[in-house]
């Protein structure tokens, strides 16, 4: 009877992980949504910005590379979906990695070379290089892990550029307080929101990198004495 109960519940509750992640990853999917419509013509459901009018591009590869990397990237974190020489979590790394990749190098182009909007001053500009690279270096260090067949490194680079590649939603809501006291366009407010923003979501990615390196430690410890 125990068991019965136990599993149904334990399944329940791995799913709240990608749901939760999904739910995060939505604010900025839906903003993307509203800038893809205005840029292919559509209605100006949200304020138009030069910077994403003037070179739609990168604007457009960003979004449609954030979107898939969110959502796909969510269902890694389910442990049925790894089973398998052709399992869900092989075949949706093929599209992961580049979509990671494009999504850095996107971002890291818009920060470079689009005007900068209001509110958005130097030091915001050189905290957005930073992660931008981090989340670029990252895949690629995931990307020699696996070639080398080093699992376990290539989870947690991937985890870590995951983290850094849905922290848009997570800025979003780190941005509310800001602007309700200083403002919207407070230049400093909005930089160390949205530096904390990516600084928590590599926290909590490296809290479930370590849960996994301790529940991996403790399987082999358990069959060594078996």
């Amino acid at each position: 009877m125990t068991i019965t109960t136990t599993r149904p519940q334990r399944t329940r509750g791995l799913w709240l992980i990608p749901t939760g992640l999904i739910l995060l990853a939505l604010i900025p999917i839906i903003s993307g949504s509203l800038r893809l419509t205005q840029l292919s013509g559509g209605p100006e459901l949200i304020p138009e910005a030069a910077r994403f009018t003037g070179s739609p591009l990168p604007v457009i590869l960003h979004i449609v590379s954030a979107t898939i990397f969110s959502i796909v990237g969510a269902f890694q974190f389910l442990p049925a979906l790894r089973r398998g020489r052709r399992s869900w979590h092989k075949m949706a790394g093929r599209v992961l990695i580049p979509a990671g990749i494009i999504l850095a190098l996107s971002g890291l182009w818009m920060a470079t070379f689009s005007a900068l909007p209001v509110g958005d001053g130097p030091l915001l500009h050189g905290i957005r290089l930073v992660f931008g690279t981090y989340m670029l270096v990252s895949i690629g260090l995931a990307v020699r892990a696996l070639v080398r067949r080093q699992y376990t490194a290539h989870g947690a680079w991937m985890t870590r550029a995951y983290a850094l590649g849905i922290a848009a939603g997570t800025q979003a809501l780190f941005l509310i307080p800001g602007s309700i006291v200083f403002g919207s366009s407070h230049e400093l407010s909005r930089a160390v929101a949205m530096g904390a923003a990516w600084l928590v979501n590599l926290g909590v990615a490296e809290f479930v990198i370590w849960r996994r390196t301790q529940r991996v430690r403790i399987r082999r410890i358990t069959a060594s004495l078996a």
